[in-house]
């Protein structure tokens, strides 16, 4: 695992099949430590997750599913997951639903994003370090240091999915920490603005 700031560290599992690194995140410290989204990991991944109190795995949409129940069983925590999506989770067994405006363990609050590709598709946002959002997919961080949306075929309207996205700017931050691609740790707000002006 790599240390990104002071309680927030994460590891990534590179797709083949997309070409890009899939993104986990450890938040907290001691008995509010929380795993968002976590993808494949190597026995150290494993190993740092159970010494640290992990109290529960949360998923920011449907198909961020990836490990959970490996976590769940490994770490014996609690799997919370976007109310609208659990249905829609097949064998995973939600324990807690969430929506928009709840805080969740670790300081995270929600922010439910409108039109995206599920229609639980949620943004979690942590008030430290100049404020952080963790995003499953929501954004891309593809090329390193930009911001982009999935493939248009995964979204019902891609306008209305962009437009959705302008709640972000609603919160003071610097860090996005993006579910897959490169996350931007300084001038996230300035990112995801020029990607929301860009045509």
């Amino acid at each position: 695992m790599e240390q990104l700031f002071s309680g927030i560290e994460t590891w990534s599992w590179y797709s083949e099949e997309k070409g890009i690194n899939f993104n986990g995140y450890l938040i907290g410290t001691g008995k509010e430590c929380v795993v968002i989204d976590p993808p494949p990991m190597t026995i150290d991944d494993k190993q740092d997750l159970s010494i640290n109190g992990v109290k529960g795995v949360i998923l920011t949409n449907r198909d961020h599913t990836r490990e959970a129940m490996e976590c769940r069983l490994l770490l014996n925590t609690k799997i919370w997951a976007p109310e609208a999506d659990a249905p829609e989770m097949g064998s995973i067994t939600v324990d807690h639903t969430y929506k928009d405006g709840d805080l969740l363990p670790a300081g995270l609050k929600v922010v439910s994003l409108s039109n995206g590709k599920s229609p639980g598709e949620s943004a979690l946002y942590l008030n430290q370090h100049g404020g952080v959002f963790i995003l499953g997919d929501a954004l891309i961080g593809q090329p390193d240091g930009s911001l982009r949306l999935l493939p248009p075929d995964r979204y019902a309207d891609v306008k209305k999915a962009k437009e959705g996205l302008r709640r972000l700017l609603d919160y003071d931050f610097e860090v996005v920490l993006v579910g897959d691609g490169k996350p931007i740790l300084t001038g996230g707000k300035k990112a995801v603005e020029a990607f929301l002006n860009r045509g």
